[in-house]
């Protein structure tokens, strides 16, 4: 009688195991995909900057430390591997991009440049598309997060190697602050 206890503990043991792993791996496809989702806005906003960079050239020929900041954080992003690469690299674009946008304010005719503002307006489309789906990475990330930090789901995370997922935060006090451009 008590090896069937032994043996019904045991399978209630693994069966507990095995579902805690299946709610990781879906949890982990599901931040995957977030993610995903993300890297696809992403790739939509930098493929519009060449021809945004292209029509502030024209109007802000000085300018060019702020447009090669823009094209170089492009470039980056395109080639970086990991996803705390790109959320690293998506930090600096976000500077770099509010820096650009700044410029217009300095140059009337750029300001009124109908090729310049549809850009503009694809952007500023792209970015609101983007804060969503950073909402919903950072959501399915925290409930990954929990899961790897949380007694007993913790002991399955450490022997199955699944580790948390970082945030899309913004990393420090320069990033948070206001754009300021001098002439």
């Amino acid at each position: 009688m008590s090896i069937l206890i032994i043996i019904a503990i045991l399978a209630i043991v693994i069966f507990i195991a095995i579902n805690m792993y299946n709610g990781f791996v879906q949890s982990k496809n599901v931040v995957e995909e977030g993610f995903a989702t993300i890297d696809v806005y992403l790739k939509k906003r930098y493929d519009l900057l060449p021809n945004l960079v292209n029509t502030v050239k024209g109007y802000a020929k000085h300018e060019s430390e702020t447009l090669e900041k823009v094209i170089s954080a492009r470039n980056t992003y395109m080639t970086a591997g990991s996803i705390d690469a790109k959320i690293e690299n998506e930090n600096v674009m976000a500077g770099a991009l509010s820096k650009l946008f700044a410029l217009s304010e300095a140059y009337p005719d750029l300001k009124a440049n109908q090729n310049f503002l549809n850009l503009q307006e694809e952007i500023k489309k792209i970015e609101e598309d983007l804060v969503q789906a950073r909402k919903y990475y950072n959501a399915t990330v925290k409930i990954f997060n929990i899961k790897c930090e949380t007694f007993p789901s913790l002991i399955i995370a450490k022997f199955m190697n699944f580790t948390k997922f970082p945030y899309f935060e913004i990393k420090n006090d320069v990033e948070r602050e206001n754009v300021k451009v001098e002439f």
